[in-house]
């Protein structure tokens, strides 16, 4: 399987290690779109893309705080949004279509479109339409990314990543895992956007 991790300079994805931070989302989180839109940008090192469902996480999400995202969507220069209806929406066919993404080495590109479709154009990644939208813009084929979303592998994918991010102590997202030096350890986790920036500093003194 290729893993997609953030790259500092021009080109696609490379294959990952145990070894490397992770960044875990969710489609239906407005603040993961906070997050994902800054995160290539802002972390030192390369950080794998892992989609989860929230959902199947042990915190209690609150709803999203519409006014706030939009104060500090406007205050980076973001696109204004457009709010999906209903918010949030079931992001399990989303989620399944971002693992299928991750599968092909397209999870950076897919996710950030989808994204964006979601609370750029306000268009939910409940529904099929909006999804191969979504993949169109990164040049998957809508008959195959369908597919590829009911296969069984692409749910046991994404449902083995939303364990893994909770045994390594992810409630909620959007969130961080910065792996610990020693191997017996599990790790700091860093959730919310607003922690991002912590995230960030803990890697760059590590690197």
């Amino acid at each position: 399987m290729t893993l997609d991790l953030t790259r500092h300079e021009p080109g696609g994805e490379e294959p990952a290690s145990e070894a490397h931070p992770a960044f875990y989302f969710d489609l239906a989180s407005p603040e993961a779109y906070l997050s994902a839109e800054r995160i290539l940008q802002l972390m030192p090192v390369a950080t794998e893309w892992i989609p989860v469902l929230a959902r199947e996480l042990p915190g209690d999400a609150p709803p999203p705080d519409r006014e706030a995202i939009e104060h500090v969507a406007a205050a980076r220069g973001m696109q204004g949004l457009r709010w999906p209806e209903p918010l949030p929406f079931d992001s399990e066919l989303g989620m399944l279509a971002a693992t299928y993404a991750k599968q092909i080495g397209r999870t950076v590109a897919f996710t950030l479109a989808a994204f964006r479709q979601a609370y750029a154009a306000g268009r939910p990644m409940s529904q099929p339409d909006n999804v191969v939208i979504a993949g169109s813009a990164c040049e998957m084929h809508p008959s195959a990314l369908l597919k590829g979303c009911a296969l069984r592998g692409t749910r046991s994918t994404l449902d083995a990543a939303t364990a893994l991010a909770t045994a390594r102590g992810v409630r909620g997202v959007p969130a961080v895992w910065v792996p610990a030096a020693g191997s017996d350890a599990h790790g700091t986790v860093f959730h919310g956007d607003a922690r991002l920036e912590r995230a960030a500093a803990l890697l760059g003194a590590a690197a």
